[in-house]
């Protein structure tokens, strides 16, 4: 038990780090597209700001995760939950590959769905989580690109009559400042998530039963995390703020806002929300200001396919890893 405990514990952070590596790349892709932070710095705030978002950011996003699937304890348990990382590190660095940003999180529920259904059945799953998780792509698909719209629309009318030096020197700052709320708010609610798993092993494995989160085990998840993150994703970076839109400074600075703040409020409610999904339509949101042509919706196609995809993807591979790493272990 003890040794199937580390095997899974240490897949976990497989996964915690190619998130870091393939997600939060969408944190900053704004704030470096916009030639304000170099990639290199933007990187290396993101690393803190992600240590910073999974180590003070609460439990309740957590909690969620860890009620997502019924699946016992024991080794068949450990085994659908090693099942499920794999399904998430496969797909994750699959899509990097071709430079295409996907919703770890969404990859990481649909694995945890996929391998407890193998297990249990439907009634594996958590009914009032889902819905949780259907609130959050609502939220994140949306919520996003409308608010994104109208936070750079708002802008664009205070500031009519101001200089444009003066207002990018303004932005410029406020994109410093924004990008490592992005940041910030990526570490809260996926560091949340992941270690919510890390939380479960040990449950399952019957290592611990109850309580708070421990404090070694956030630091260990925002440690991964901020590593994963500092060895950059600079092809997710291009796709997001150069290749599907460009935007000026200040629309920049709003899709930032208006995503790290509905990830904020989304986490203070224990509602999982994908980074990927809420960052891109809020840029989406944001470029759209200046016509629909301002956005390539040939990228933003591709990405919104990677994202319908993501769910049934990982779902099935987590169902049939779970399936097949039974039979090889009842061998």
């Amino acid at each position: 038990m003890q040794f199937g405990v580390a095997v899974v514990f240490l897949l976990v952070c497989a996964s915690i780090f190619v998130n870091g590596w393939t997600d939060s790349p969408n944190a900053i892709a704004t704030v470096v597209s916009t030639r304000v932070i170099k990639p290199k710095p933007a990187i290396a705030m993101a690393a803190l700001c992600n240590f910073l978002g999974v180590f003070l950011s609460g439990s309740a996003v957590a909690e969620t995760t860890k009620t997502m699937v019924e699946i016992g304890k024991g080794n068949e348990a450990l085994i659908t939950l090693g099942a499920a990382q794999l399904s998430i590190v496969l797909w994750s660095t699959s899509a990097w590959k071709f430079g295409i940003p996907t919703s770890e999180s969404h990859a990481l529920i649909a694995g945890l769905m996929g391998a407890g259904i193998s297990l249990n059945g439907f009634k594996a799953v958590n009914g009032g989580a889902v819905i949780k998780v259907f609130w959050g792509l609502a939220i994140s698909s949306v919520v996003g690109f409308v608010l994104g719209f109208a936070a750079t629309k708002a802008i664009e009318l205070s500031c009519a009559n101001v200089n444009r030096r003066k207002a990018n020197r303004f932005f410029s700052f406020g994109q410093m400042a924004s990008a490592a709320l992005m940041a910030f708010s990526h570490g809260a609610q996926d560091g949340q998530k992941f270690f919510g798993v890390l939380l479960l092993v040990l449950t399952v494995g019957e290592i611990k039963t109850g309580g708070p989160v421990p404090l070694l085990l956030m630091l260990a998840c925002s440690l991964i995390m901020a590593f994963g993150t500092s060895i950059g994703g600079y092809r997710i970076i291009k796709t997001m703020g150069v290749d599907m839109v460009n935007l000026e400074k200040y629309q920049g600075f709003a899709a930032e806002i208006v995503a790290s703040g509905s990830m904020l409020a989304a986490t203070a409610f224990g509602i999982p929300l994908s980074t990927t999904n809420t960052k891109a339509t809020a840029m989406m949101g944001a470029g759209a200001t200046r016509g629909l042509g301002a956005v390539n919706w040939g990228i933003a196609k591709e990405m919104v396919v990677a994202w319908v995809l993501t769910f049934p993807a990982c779902l099935i591979l987590g169902y049939l890893f779970a399936v097949f790493f039974r039979f090889l272990f009842s061998l």
